[in-house]
This record gives C-alpha cells, structure tokens and sequence, in this order.
C-alpha cells in the first residue's frame, strides 16, 4: 500500500490490495471483520508513516524504545478508523455479517472523524494515491473524499465480481462489472471536462529554497547568517512578480528584526517586486505566539508604503501540529523528555477564516504545512478572487525519508480538486510549481540551496467540489449508506 503513495506512485496497487482483506472479511461478523481490518490497517500505517519516527528519533531526544513505543501507538490509533468501518459495515447489516456494499459510505465517514479528532491526521487517504490515475478525473467534482469511495467501491466491486465467476452466477457478476464499467467511463468523459480555463495572464515567481540543516535552525549565532543567505539569494531575483520564502524563514520573532524587515521590505519596493516569507510572531497586546506569513514590499495604503509592524496583509496559521506547536496537557508532558519541549511549541491559533494575502494586486491563499492536508480549511478560505494557492513547510524535520513526496502530493491533490495553480516553498525541499491540473509546472531538487523560477498561468472558474465541499461528503456518505442499508449482495 505504501508503493502506491509518493515517491513510489504505484497508484494501482491500492485497487486491488483492499480486496484481498474485503474477500477475507466478507460475512465474518462485527468483531471478526473489524480485527481484520485493524491488523491491515496497522501495517498500512506503521509502513506508510514510518517517517514520522524520523523526527522523534533525531529531535525527540528519547530512548529508542520509547520512540519506537509512541510510533506503535500512532499506528494502532490510526487502525481503529478502518476497523470502526468494518465494525459498523457488519453491525449494520441486516444479517450482523459485514456487508461490502456499506463500505464507501462508512469508510467516508471514518476518514472524516479521522480528519477532526484529536485535531486530525488524515495521512494516507487513499484518494491520495489516485492523484496521477486516470481517476483523478474525478477530484474537481468529488474530491480526495470521492476519490477514495471510488477505490474502496472498485475494491468490493472486484471481490464480489471474483465470488460471482467462482460460482458460475451471471446475476452476482453482472452489477459490479457494470459499476467498474460505469467508473472506466465516468473517468473518460471527466477527464475532457474543463472546470476552470486560463485568462491569458501569467504572473513570474520565485521559490527560495534555502537548505538550512534543522540541527542549526535555531541556533542564535545562525539567525543572521540564514537571514542574509534568504537576502542574497533573492537580490538576484528581484525580476519576479513574486517571491516566497518558506515557513519560518527568518529564524527570530517579528518584533526583534525590524531593522531587517525594513531593509528587505524597501529593496522589493524599489524593485516593484513584493515578497511572502514565514516568520514568527509574538502579540505583545495579547502576550501570545503565532506561526506566521507575511508580505513585505506591497503598498498598503497611500500614505504608507509596504510592511510596518503588525500590519492586515498577513496570515496567522489556524491548524497547530500537536506536540511540534503545542502541547495538549503541557504541565504533565512537558516535564517527562525533550520531545515535549521543541522550539516552538507554543504557538496560539489563528483565525480559521483570514483575508487572502495580496501581492501585486494577486489574491493568494496560504496555508502552512500541514494546513494543505485539509481540504475544508482551504474551502472556508476560497472565495471568487483568490487567484493562487501557496503553502510553504519546512520538512527537514523528516529527512530523506518518504513523508516530504507524500506531502507534495497532498498539496497537488488540493490544486487539482479547487482549480487553482499552487506554489509550496520549503526549506529544503519539495518545492515546485503546480497548475490547476494538480501537474508540475517546475521542481527542484531536495537538500540544495536554490531559487526555483516560474511562469504561472491564472484561471478563472470554479469547480464543483470547490463550491460545496461539505454537502458533497454528506450525500456521499447518506445516499449510498440509505441504498447499501436495505442491500443483500
């Protein structure tokens, strides 16, 4: 299953996997199937975000037993989703043996209270890997959500197609064939539809990535030396419309460098050139922490020009990473080891609604790290004018390991299901261009210090999934749970 993720994109493999462990579960009761399910689950997981185990190890400053324990409970946590769907598909069936034809609507359901409990880690959902298939026609209507009730439907469907030919039945092999056709078919005509088309316009920018190692990030004597490479590697690039600069960039608290800010604020005035870096805040009114982006080198008004302190054209980040930006019950974690004391993990909230950032009369709608991961915060935000998606990470947190690919490809996922080209500047990699298509428009290699250039084409429109996300994920989870309710097959 892992395979079928990035960096290894074997998309395919998540549409016959699943059905190995549905023809083992088919009919098994409640307990049964969801045990099935659950031990599936927990290899997916423990191999798919293995990553994870790269930061607690390296940073976590814990025993390797230990480190090797909290990833364990991760996975264990993230199987009971998928042993949940098996639990209720079996339970709700009329003869209490689990009913394939319940699965879509219910996985959908798991996935979504796996995306908001404990604040939500939906890592690894299967639409995910679908993003280079040609079913990935289907994201601008139904999103990632729909993506992944095509993959589990397709997964029943093969099952039930297999027990029909086994048993020489022509009526339990004809419907799943016609619902696989129906998909095949579906994909095919989707995949001419054009939900959003180009204006003509385009808008150059540049993406800084400047390779900080994580060991020396916030090391004081590097403050400096970090801000001027950001400076440097930007001088040279002055041309662009707009330039990004990835999360947390700028190694220090707003309110310390104002001299810095100033400097580089009025360079990309004098260049007409405006440029979004992340930073952090800290509110001296309100005494609190925020994980930010702001814009430097736009006119704000007539009478002030570009950045002043604590100005409206910035973006504080809503969705926090527990234990990386704050800890839930600190008093007692807090105390027990280094992974509960990482630079930075303190962090307040920001809006869940904020104002798009503007840059060179661009609408930008930003989000940061591991916000991209949640497709109903980017909708709550969208709106008529906003012309870009950008999202800038820092993922030298987890090394060369496979989390950084899996990342990118959420990110794409999120351009191909809104319609709208998305820059992600990072640290030290990934950091590309992608159009409205979810394709890549340029990249760059991870762990080099380089400036990626591109020409991104605007779009204007809007797709279906962008207009009614939540009344999409309801009725697929309601109307086909109502059908596969009262169904034998």
């Amino acid at each position: 299953m892992t395979l079928a993720y990035a960096p290894f994109s074997q998309w395919y493999l998540t549409l016959f996997i699943p059905a190995i462990v549905f023809h083992q579960a088919q009919h098994q009761a409640p307990i049964k199937s969801a045990k099935l399910f659950g031990m599936f689950a927990f290899g997916w997981f423990a191999s798919g975000i293995s990553w994870v185990h790269v930061s607690i190890d390296q940073f976590g400053g814990l025993p390797l037993i230990i480190s090797i324990s909290l990833m364990l409970l991760l996975c264990l946590y993230l199987a009971l989703f998928p042993a949940l769907t098996a639990y209720l598909a079996s339970r709700l069936s009329k003869n209490k043996r689990l009913n394939l034809w319940l699965l879509p609507p219910l996985w959908l359901l798991s996935e979504y209270l796996r995306s908001i409990f404990l604040t939500g880690f939906p890592w690894l959902s299967l639409g995910y890997s679908q993003i280079d298939s040609p079913l990935a026609a289907f994201a601008p209507v139904i999103g990632e959500v729909g993506l992944t009730a095509i993959v589990i439907t397709f997964n029943l469907c093969l099952v039930k197609l297999f027990h029909g030919l086994k048993r020489q039945s022509k009526v339990m092999s004809t419907l799943p064939l016609i619902v696989i056709l129906a998909i095949g078919m579906l994909s095919f005509f989707l995949s001419k539809a054009n939900w959003v088309k180009t204006t003509g316009e385009k808008t150059k920018v540049a993406l800084v990535q400047g390779n900080i190692a994580q060991s020396i990030k916030w090391m004081p004597e590097q403050e400096w030396p970090t801000m001027l490479k950001y400076l440097d590697l930007t001088r040279i690039n002055f041309d662009a419309d707009i330039i990004i600069w990835p999360e947390s960039a700028i190694p220090a608290m707003e309110p310390e460098v104002q001299d810095y800010l100033t400097t580089v604020n009025r360079a990309a005035l004098l260049n007409d050139s405006a440029i979004i870096t992340g930073i952090l805040n800290y509110n001296f009114e309100s005494r609190e922490y925020f994980n930010s982006l702001i814009t430097l080198g736009v006119k704000q008004s007539k009478d002030e020009l570009g950045y002043f302190y604590n100005h409206s054209n910035r973006y504080s980040k809503n969705h926090l990473l527990p234990i990386g930006e704050f800890v839930p019950f600190q008093e007692w974690l807090r105390p027990l080891a280094p992974l509960f004391n990482l630079p930075q993990s303190s962090f307040t909230r920001g809006q869940y609604v904020q104002k798009n950032l503007i840059a060179k009369n661009i609408n930008i709608l930003p989000l940061l790290c591991f916000e991209i991961a949640f497709a109903h915060q980017l909708s709550a935000n969208l709106n008529n004018q906003t012309n870009l998606l950008l999202t800038v990470s820092n993922d030298a947190w987890f090394g060369d390991s496979h989390g950084p690919h899996q990342h990118m490809e959420i990110a794409r996922m999120r351009a191909l299901e809104f319609g709208r080209p998305l820059l992600r500047a990072t640290n030290n990699g990934i950091t590309a261009v992608v159009d409205h298509k979810g394709n890549f428009i340029a990249r760059i290699p991870q762990f080099e210090e380089q400036v990626l250039r591109a020409e991104v084409p605007l779009v204007i429109g809007e797709t279906p999934y962008s207009q009614w996300p939540r009344l999409i994920l309801l009725l697929m989870v309601l109307l086909p749970l109502a059908v596969a309710k009262g169904c034998k097959c």
